[in-house]
């Protein structure tokens, strides 16, 4: 894991750029959640509906916190013990945070990365970034920097690196119903 790349990666995100990286299964592609340009160009880069909402992705639990409503214990509980991992679970959103990151939702779905290079790009960048499937929209998700270069050419930065070799996008759980949406 070379460190210049990660903050080469993290130089980007602070330029309000996009950039892919490896996760658990497939290359995400990914902002700053805070920089509403930034999210509008990458939703327009990869075809995506803003309505759809879009995944955080975390090094800890810590930078959730200010995306989402306090969580009781016992949903607390079932994040723990799936966390880090390739789950991703739907939360109450705070009331702050804008609607271009939940799209129609009242929740938003966030995950702790168990991908170390993915976690050190987000302890590196100091917050979560945005977690989506590195593909115009339809197409297979990229697994390799080669094919995200390919499908995705007008992203800014792509930091190279092995996927963690899950062989499906993350599961994506509601908190409050334990009911599997994807």
């Amino acid at each position: 894991m070379s460190n210049w790349r990660i903050r080469q990666a993290v130089a980007t995100l602070n330029k309000g750029g996009i950039i892919a990286y490896p996760t658990e299964a497939v290359y995400g592609l990914g902002c700053d959640p805070w920089d509403e340009q930034a999210v509008s160009r990458l939703l327009t880069i990869k075809q995506r509906p803003w309505q759809k909402g879009l995944i955080l992705i975390a090094a800890d639990f810590n930078q959730l916190q200010s995306f989402i409503n306090p969580v009781p214990p016992e949903i607390l509980k079932q994040l723990e013990a799936t966390w880090p991992g390739p789950t991703t679970w739907l939360l109450p959103i705070n009331p702050d945070v804008p609607d271009y990151l939940c799209g129609e939702h009242d929740t938003i779905a966030v995950r702790v990365t168990a991908h170390k290079q993915t976690a050190e790009l987000c302890r590196s960048f100091g917050d979560a970034i945005i977690s989506t499937s590195a593909n115009l929209t339809g197409q297979r998700p990229a697994k390799t920097s080669h094919e995200v270069r390919w499908q995705l050419p007008d992203i800014d930065y792509v930091l190279p690196g092995p996927c963690g070799g899950a062989d499906k996008p993350s599961e994506i759980r509601d908190a409050q119903t334990g009911e599997r949406i994807r």
